[in-house]
């Protein structure tokens, strides 16, 4: 099975460089104001054009409007938009089809139960991500360098498509992988220095993880 690798929160054309490098199947620009990793519409646009032909540029939102939709789409040129808010079924359905591009939704879950809030969404959303739930306190939906447990994933449907986000770093993907074996992986903070501060040589190090896991998963 192919692992799609999603490396969000791109800032820099450096951080995008290792990223693609790498392998990365996704690349991931924020568009949330309170996150460290926040970038206008045209500099990700700038950004994204290094990917074209090699990895999808993933818009990541939460609860925004039109009119801010309307500009990201314009500006940056997504491949793929990630709604990370309380977006229902019928504004991720108004979403696909105002743009006509695949949307992915973001769920935050801690238990099994939350993997039931799903189901509204099944045949609506293209793919679904599952994220940790913030810590108390924070205002970030994610980004938050905390994990679940993920062996609550197992009980998913088979053929279910969704990326794994969460807390995930070169130290701890090999577990991930074990226990869930998702069909995607995401990670942000993961690989910074700072808040909102890619590391080349850490996006380098997560994707010698990932290929040190799978080999020994191989074997």
């Amino acid at each position: 099975m192919t692992l799609d690798i999603k490396i969000c929160g791109l800032k820099t054309d450096a951080a995008m460089a290792a990223a693609l490098a790498g392998g990365a199947s996704h690349v991931g620009f924020i568009f949330f104001p309170k996150s460290p990793r926040y970038v206008e519409p045209a500099e990700a646009g700038r950004l994204r054009e290094a990917a074209r032909g090699k990895a999808l540029a993933v818009a990541v939102t939460v609860d925004a409007d039109d009119a801010f939709l309307d500009e990201i789409v314009a500006k940056m040129q997504p491949d793929m938009l990630q709604l990370h808010g309380s977006e229902t079924p019928e504004r991720v359905a108004e979403i696909k089809a105002r743009y006509g591009l695949p949307v992915m939704k973001v769920f935050s879950v801690s238990e099994t139960a939350d993997l039931e809030r799903i189901k509204p969404f099944v045949g609506i959303a293209d793919r679904f991500m599952f994220d940790a739930k913030p810590p108390k306190g924070s205002q970030l939906p994610g980004g938050n360098g905390v994990a679940f447990d993920w062996r609550i994933l197992a009980g998913l449907d088979a053929g279910l498509d969704y990326m794994l986000s969460g807390g995930l770093n070169a130290a701890n993907i090999g577990d991930a992988l074990r226990l869930a074996n998702p069909p995607g992986i995401d990670v942000s903070s993961g690989v910074e220095s700072a808040p909102g501060v890619k590391d080349p040589a850490l996006i380098e190090q997560f994707f010698r993880a990932v290929r040190a896991a799978r080999d020994d998963r191989a074997a």
